[in-house]
């Protein structure tokens, strides 16, 4: 069942504790692409100044501003695009970053566009998408998804219960200087898909 806006209308922590185990789903050209959410981090522009909105709204950040439901696509370091899940009410400028999912559909297309060039045995596929930019790269994800409606048929998160064995973990938020403190990465604990063991 796909998640409805209500999901999202919500305080950033908590749609990232329970984004794991969603399933987010891109449908391009009729192709379907899937896979299961097992690495998020958490931003709140409010009071954290890793987050894009902390300096207030610009152009670059502004679907970070908008109420909950939507993607924010953005590159990083001029080289990878991440997506993020827009949260709370209008003007709030809170998001979800997806750091790394489990490939469940499409996984031969996911391959091409990571590898062009390579083949993958089934002992490197974590290497798919076990990170913010290859998630994009792999689901072929770019800025010009910025701002989808995820309410709509394009790209949009699917429910999902956590399996009885898995336990989700929280800790600091990687690859930053600002506001490092902050125990907002959750994750699902020993999930080989994961960025960072």
């Amino acid at each position: 069942m796909k998640l409805g806006k209500d999901f999202y209308t919500r305080d950033v922590l908590s749609v990232a504790n329970e984004l794991l185990g969603k399933v987010i789903v891109k449908i391009d050209r009729g192709n379907m692409f899937s896979g299961r959410i097992v690495e998020v981090e958490a931003y709140d522009g409010s009071i954290d100044q890793a987050a894009h909105t902390y300096i207030g709204k610009t152009k670059r950040n502004e679907v970070m501003f908008n109420e909950g439901g939507y993607l924010y696509v953005y590159l990083s370091y001029g080289m990878h695009y991440c997506c993020n899940i827009v949260t709370g009410m209008e003007g709030s400028g809170t998001a979800v970053l997806i750091r790394a999912v489990e490939p469940l559909e499409g996984v031969n297309r996911m391959i091409k566009n990571r590898f062009p060039n390579k083949k993958l045995n089934k002992k490197e596929l974590y290497l798919l998408t076990n990170g913010p930019g290859k998630v994009c790269k792999s689901f072929a994800i770019n800025k010009n998804h910025s701002g989808v409606d995820l309410t709509g048929d394009k790209i949009y998160l699917e429910d999902s219960k956590l399996k009885d064995i898995e336990e989700i973990v929280n800790s600091r938020r990687i690859g930053i200087t600002k506001s490092a403190h902050l125990p907002w990465r959750y994750f699902i604990k020993n999930n080989p898909y994961l960025s960072r063991k």
